[in-house]
């Protein structure tokens, strides 16, 4: 419902300042304008997709190699101290860690279409370990606050969308995407494991988070000593290394199981396939509803309203455009995505801003979206305190986002 009221008040505030504009100057000619924006943002929309087809082929592909060559199930493996650790009411052995360590799993690997099922059972298997079948345990909270961050090691669909819009180097995303969801997971994990009162200064997670942090000084470091150019080089070129050496592991991995991986390949391109004519309509409909409200100048008022509030306090206003995104992404993952399009369509794939919102877009999962599926699949009506604090990892992703835009790409 949320995205219904979005997708309609983007028309009627369209409409009604192109009214104004019209008693004011009396000028005809922006409504020609809204119109011309809306075929076009149409045909926009299908000439996307069209161009996702191939490349979403080829990652669903190899994603579906590595879910048959067991990838999935040893990085659930790998997760299981950690994660026994964060459901300590769950009793040890229980089968319903082997749902959360697939789930999780799949949400790693970008395998959408594996991980919201493999979601609906858990939460199913977390309600009946429930002793209050109207609120969510503190397990529910646990897991629905992971599956909201979005903790991303593949972001196959962002980097599709940079192939179509052109991009240099679609894949030059790859770290700041990364940096910016394990922060919103982190944030998510804290928060939550200090309102259930988990220990989180056990060995497994101090290990995680000192990860991690190493990670991004070692980042930060680099960008501070290396000369923008190189570092900017260097970024690139291990993103790119890195998704190579995935692939890599995938093609080794199905060897020892020595399974077909040609036929599990085009098993998973055709589920491609399916999915960009599924993505169609619903991105039709966000770009021409952001179109029309762009092509009003009701877009123009509002990053002019936040370029006020942020030039008062006096910070650099760069970021402004990529907002409408933030705001978005835990609404709707269409509407952030046909604002993410729209914002390379505007600005260009390789600018600041077409970054800066494809590393948003990759942050985190859609929260409304996510609760609203998982509660609703086992009848819970109480969430407590998992709004509030999903949110505030989805803030904390997204200042990441910007921040990280500026280190590789300013």
């Amino acid at each position: 419902m949320i995205l219904n009221y979005i997708f309609i008040a983007f028309f009627i505030i369209a409409i009604a300042i192109a009214l104004i504009h019209l008693v004011l100057t009396g000028d005809f000619s922006i409504f020609e304008e809204l119109m011309t924006s809306s075929f076009v943002q149409a045909k926009n929309g299908f000439e996307i997709a069209l161009y996702l087809t191939g490349i979403l082929c080829l990652w669903l592909g190899l994603l579906r190699v590595a879910q048959e060559s067991g990838i999935t199930q040893a990085l659930a493996h790998l997760s299981s101290p950690i994660l026994t650790r964060l459901f300590p009411t769950i009793p040890k052995d229980h089968p319903v860690f082997a749902s959360i360590f697939m789930n999780i799993s799949a949400n790693m690997l970008g395998l959408d279409n594996a991980a919201t099922p493999l979601g609906l059972k858990t939460m199913q298997e977390l309600q009946e370990l429930n002793s209050n079948k109207d609120e969510a345990s503190n397990s529910m909270i646990m897991f629905l606050a992971l599956n909201a961050s979005g903790l991303t090691l593949i972001p196959t669909s962002i980097i599709a969308y940079r192939v179509q819009a052109g991009a240099t180097n679609p894949a030059d995303i790859f770290l700041p995407i990364l940096m910016a969801t394990s922060i919103a997971t982190l944030v998510a994990i804290i928060l939550v494991a200090l309102k259930q009162r988990i220990n989180i200064l056990c060995k497994p997670l101090i290990l995680l988070f000192t990860s991690f942090f190493s990670l991004f000084a070692g980042i930060i470091y680099l960008a501070h000593s290396l000369p923008n150019e190189s570092f900017n080089n260097l970024s690139k070129g291990l993103s790119a290394l890195i998704l190579m050496l995935i692939i890599l592991v995938f093609m080794i991995a199905a060897i020892r199981k020595k399974i077909n991986a040609y036929e599990v390949f085009v098993q998973g391109a055709k589920e491609g396939f399916s999915t960009a004519v599924m993505i169609i309509p619903y991105l039709v409909a966000m770009l021409v509803s952001i179109g029309v409200f762009r092509a009003s100048g009701a877009m123009d008022l509002l990053m002019q309203g936040f370029r006020y509030g942020i030039n008062f306090i006096g910070l650099d206003t760069a970021w402004i455009e990529a907002i409408p995104t933030i705001l978005m992404k835990p609404l709707s993952g269409s509407g952030a995505r046909g604002l993410m399009v729209d914002a390379m369509q505007t600005y260009g794939a390789d600018s600041f801003i077409g970054r800066l919102c494809c590393t948003v877009q990759g942050t985190s999962d859609t929260t409304f979206y996510v609760i609203a599926l998982y509660l609703g699949s086992v009848g819970i009506s109480r969430s407590k305190y998992l709004v509030s604090y999903s949110l505030l990892a989805d803030l904390a992703g997204a200042i990441t986002a910007i921040f990280c835009t500026y280190l590789f790409f300013s």
